[in-house]
């Protein structure tokens, strides 16, 4: 499953990697989007909404394209997770403040 990006014109855009999809969004306004999901790593197959889900930066994770980033729709998983293979949590507006530096 790859995460997605929908426009409120119903067009949907997908990519191999929310950090992909983060790269992307700089080609529309935000008032364009509609929502923004990504792979639940706790439910592999499972797209959750990435704007209410937590996500843990780690090294020891490997992504599709090489920003060790997962996505959780709980935060709890994402602590449990943080605690076994260390890492930074961030919300989504914080994740994409990040990504941006």
């Amino acid at each position: 499953m790859r995460q997605k990006l929908l426009t409120k014109k119903n067009k949907a855009y997908k990519f191999d990697a929310t950090e992909c999809m983060v790269n992307f969004m700089e080609e529309f306004e935000s008032s364009e989007i509609e929502l923004y999901l990504s792979n639940n790593y706790s439910e592999p197959g499972t797209l959750i909404d990435a704007k209410k889900a937590t996500f843990l930066i780690s090294k020891n994770i490997p992504s599709p394209m090489g920003a060790f980033l997962s996505a959780f729709e709980k935060k709890t998983d994402a602590e449990n997770v943080q605690a076994d293979k260390e890492g930074d949590l961030y919300s989504w507006e914080e994740l994409l403040s990040h990504l941006k530096e």
